[in-house]
């Protein structure tokens, strides 16, 4: 993704971009499951970028919103329903399912393209706001928020 206003320098938001490069490496792989007609991989695609987005969504919605939500409200509540609708269309492969909703598949598709928007949306827009806006003590308590949700991905040694 970007690397342009240097958001990237926080241990925060790097953690952040690193789980939206690895869902949209997930991403990627749906369409070929589709045009395969492999319901079945697109269920364990689906499984698989939810446990990214667990703990990312959780680190966003506890800590790094919380801090932007009275300078951009209704960016933050937009954002908030946008990650409704991705979690729903998920949840439905949840727990080892493969769905047997025929629309399923599209649905699926559909949602994983808002999700590439939205993720665009927090690169271009929430990261790069959050650097300018947020005092030394929100970034502290955005990383305690990460330290309790903890992460899908190994964090980079330094």
């Amino acid at each position: 993704m970007c690397e342009y206003c240097g958001c990237q320098s926080l241990a925060s938001i790097d953690e952040l971009t690193r789980e939206h490069d690895e869902v949209a490496r997930l991403i990627s792989h749906l369409r070929p499951a589709r045009q395969d007609g492999d319901v079945d991989r697109m269920a364990q695609i689906a499984r698989e970028i939810t446990t990214v987005l667990d703990p990312h969504t959780h680190v966003e919605e506890h800590g790094l919103f919380p801090a932007m939500a009275a300078d951009f409200p209704e960016q933050i509540a937009a954002l908030e329903a946008e990650h409704r609708r991705i979690e729903a269309v998920l949840a439905e492969a949840a727990d080892g399912a493969t769905p047997s909703d025929p629309t399923w598949p599209d649905r699926l598709i559909e949602a994983m393209a808002l999700l590439r928007d939205h993720i665009l949306k927090e690169q271009d827009g929430v990261f790069p706001a959050a650097l300018a806006n947020l005092s030394t003590e929100e970034w502290e308590a955005v990383e305690r928020v990460r330290a309790k949700a903890g992460g899908a991905l190994p964090r980079p040694v330094a």
